[in-house]
């Protein structure tokens, strides 16, 4: 990996203190569901709502298992983020169900089996940490968290100003040193930080865009949304190998349009 760019915006190192607990086993039980003593515990500062946020997000994690979430490096950091902090307050208590939820100008927050699903097939073949990856749409800042304990670094950049505030908001108090947010067209990518191990979208074109290609690095894996032939959105593995580009259409799925431009 190159060096790592500099970048316009970049969290404060003020507030609480960061997610710190490394990653460890973690205890499946013969059903394949995470047994609730083998849940991450994380210290939880106070939020005023009210929420038993590690008893949810226990029960939450061990539902993501059960639909069929394999992978305990995305489940382990499923059950880290505090979802709760990045939707309003007055939504905190559908924070943890398998719902998407409006996070303001026309967005949504992923619901948390999407979010683990698409995560999990990033990670798909690499043993221990991805190295660089490039989210492409920021929204309120939640997925870019949940992948901060899965990459040594995490790129997010997000073309609706105000969302990349908010996310910008949502972030600070975590302390994430290794994510950086970029406010851009993230049809372009962003080549300074190229090439990237993992580029993950959530938004969905007609078509992959050129330039995720080019800065996607070798063995490297792309998952986005993408139109297919039949005219439906897909979600769609892509892996550059040195004899090209691979290619995988999975589940139909249903996610905001990509766009170009900054607003």
């Amino acid at each position: 990996m190159s060096q790592r760019p500099g970048f316009p915006v970049k969290l404060s190192q003020t507030g609480a203190g960061p997610l710190q607990r490394k990653p460890g086993p973690v205890a499946v039980n013969p059903a394949g569901t995470l047994a609730a003593s083998a849940m991450p515990r994380v210290a939880l500062a106070p939020s005023g709502l009210g929420l038993d946020s590690g008893a949810v997000r226990a029960r939450m994690v061990r539902q993501l298992a059960a639909q069929g979430v394999k992978d305990l490096r995305v489940l382990d950091a499923m059950g880290r983020v505090e979802r709760h902090r990045f939707v309003e307050s007055a939504l905190a208590n559908q924070a943890y169900e398998d719902t998407s939820l409006p996070i303001g100008l026309g967005q949504t927050i992923s619901k948390p089996n999407v979010v683990a699903r698409m995560i999990e097939l990033l990670c798909q073949g690499a043993t221990g940490k991805l190295g660089r990856v490039l989210e492409i749409g920021t929204g309120c800042g939640y997925q870019a968290a949940v992948l901060s304990q899965v990459a040594t670094e995490v790129y997010s950049i997000e073309r609706l100003r105000g969302l990349h505030e908010k996310a910008r908001d949502n972030l600070r108090p975590l302390r994430l040193h290794n994510v950086h947010l970029i406010f851009g067209d993230g049809m372009l990518a962003y080549p300074k930080g190229a090439p990237y191990s993992g580029i993950i979208s959530a938004a969905g074109g007609d078509a992959i865009p050129q330039a995720w290609l080019d800065q996607l690095g070798m063995g490297g894996r792309l998952v986005a949304p993408t139109v297919t032939q039949a005219g439906h959105q897909a979600l769609v593995v892509i892996q550059k190998t040195p004899r090209g580009f691979e290619r995988q259409v999975l589940e139909a799925v249903h996610f905001v349009p990509l766009k170009s431009g900054v607003a």
